[in-house]
């Protein structure tokens, strides 16, 4: 798929080397700082926060400047706001505040970072490219955010507390050189009028707009926002749900994590094959219809094992339906409103995560720790039901030219 996809897929998977690092190596060191409960869940309220504060304007502004070089920066700035915090590690002043505020800026940073970043492979690659072409980013997502990184943040931080994000540092920087090789420099074309500059909100409206006048996207923008209330609501609670309910230990919560990345690379194996053979219509409903009888299973079993085993198949078909929603989304959205309308889907996202998560907590409280399961049973397979039959309308949906440039040779 050309030069230029490589130097993006090295990128993507030095960064996530990096983050899979700091998954681990964070929690870690704002636990060896406090033992409040309020503190601790507010490093991972700073996950999100962010994507709900700027991630609208983020879209905005990836779809102003040049996308490659706005995720250069803002990587630049991770790696600032992370070398501090090192600098505050090693001399021994930092503290609790000081994590939760590196914690916020290094969030805003990745808004921005994720927001362009997933803008670019449309102006890399040809349409029909755009699955495979996400299926190995997604590929490098899992194999080194989730499996490879954790466990190395982890080993690092036992070494001493500053080295997990000296690591991260030197792999968001590497990123930074191995996407400035691209060679050529995708700049959304502009919608407005030639010299016009209009106010950054004018153009978050104008992509509201757009998203609400187009019946497919905006279904699949719904689709994720409502799977992820259903979603979020037990997956708030699963420390507890695994280690209370099914007795599976610290030990077992870590290995449902696990189980659920080692799914995910077995499906990037069969991702090809899988398109090739299968419509994406079929294969979204067979994967939304997993969905629902995975919060059946995990509602009903008693057994850790058999909960390996659901997570297993989660982590397989969660790869593949964020595989094939990304694509379908990239297919339809015109170049000039990628980031914008990423950026939608991302708040959707983020958004659905903190209501359902608000609403599982709540949930267990009253009706015990398989409640959140029976709310996003009963919710899933009512929301799949509606969207059953706009699936089809969803991926027949012409999709927009992209004005891709033909790909480079890939000789060296």
């Amino acid at each position: 798929m050309g030069r230029d996809f490589r130097w993006l897929l090295a990128s993507s998977w030095t960064s996530n080397i990096g983050d899979g690092v700091a998954l681990a190596a964070a929690p870690l060191l704002i636990a060896s700082m406090t033992s409040s409960p309020i503190l601790v869940a507010s490093g991972a309220i700073l996950q999100f926060l962010p994507w709900l504060l700027f991630g609208l304007h983020a879209g905005a502004i990836a779809d102003r400047f040049d996308r490659r070089r706005l995720v250069m920066f803002a990587n630049a700035a991770r790696a600032v706001v992370l070398a501090g915090l090192c600098v505050f590690l090693i001399t021994g002043t930092a503290n609790i505040w000081i994590v939760l505020a590196v914690a916020f800026l290094y969030g805003t940073a990745e808004v921005f970072v994720d927001t362009a970043g997933s803008t670019l492979l449309p102006m890399l690659v040809k349409p029909a490219d755009l699955g495979i072409g996400n299926a190995r980013l997604q590929a490098g997502y899992l194999v080194a955010n989730q499996f490879a990184g954790p466990p190395l943040g982890a080993f690092l931080f036992a070494a001493g507390s500053a080295w997990p994000f000296l690591v991260e540092v030197l792999c968001v920087l590497l990123a930074v050189v191995l996407i400035s090789r691209m060679a050529r420099t995708p700049v959304p074309p502009r919608s407005a009028v030639e010299g016009e500059r209009a106010h950054v909100h004018t153009d978050i409206a104008e992509g509201l707009r757009w998203l609400w006048q187009n019946p497919p996207v905006r279904m699949l923008v719904l689709i994720i926002l409502v799977f992820n209330v259903t979603w979020a609501a037990p997956w708030g609670v699963l420390v507890l749900y695994a280690t209370e309910y099914l007795n599976m230990g610290a030990v077992g919560y870590g290995a449902l994590t696990t189980a659920s990345a080692a799914g995910g690379i077995l499906a990037t194996l069969c991702f090809g094959w899988l398109e090739r053979h299968v419509s994406f219509a079929t294969l979204m409903r067979v994967v939304l219809s997993l969905e629902v009888l995975m919060h059946l299973a995990f509602a009903l079993t008693t057994t850790g094992w058999v909960a390996l085993v659901i997570m297993f198949v989660f982590g397989a078909y969660a790869f593949i339906w964020g595989t094939i929603s990304t694509t379908v989304r990239q297919r339809l959205v015109p170049a000039e409103l990628q980031g914008r309308v990423a950026s939608v889907n991302m708040v959707g996202v983020f958004g659905g995560m903190v209501i359902g998560q608000a609403l599982g907590g709540v949930i267990a409280q009253v009706w015990g720790l398989t409640g959140p399961w029976w709310f996003a049973f009963v919710g899933a397979a009512l929301t799949l039901l509606l969207v059953w039959k706009p699936i089809s309308q969803i991926v027949s949906a012409a999709p927009v030219d992209q004005s891709v440039n033909e790909p480079q040779s890939n000789e060296p």
